[in-house]
């Protein structure tokens, strides 16, 4: 699985590494883009496995994430 941040997304700071810390083995990576310009500025946003995932804020944007992570391992 494939986790991509954009290196302007303001949301994306403590998402990154509470993901880093919980799951060493996933491939998780801070870009210059992510090509979700739109979503970026506007709200935390990451792309799971190219695919784009938001939230109201960072805690939100981390379920998402880890809700994308749980479907996969399922």
């Amino acid at each position: 699985m494939k986790i991509r941040f954009c290196e302007n997304n303001k949301g994306k700071g403590k998402v990154l590494r509470r993901l880093q810390e919980e799951f060493p083995d996933l491939n998780i990576k801070v870009k210059d883009c992510i090509k979700q310009c739109s979503a970026c500025r506007e709200m935390p946003s990451a792309t799971v496995d190219k695919q784009k995932v938001t939230g109201k804020d960072g805690d939100e944007l981390y379920r998402n994430i880890l809700e994308m992570i749980r479907k996969d391992a399922a």
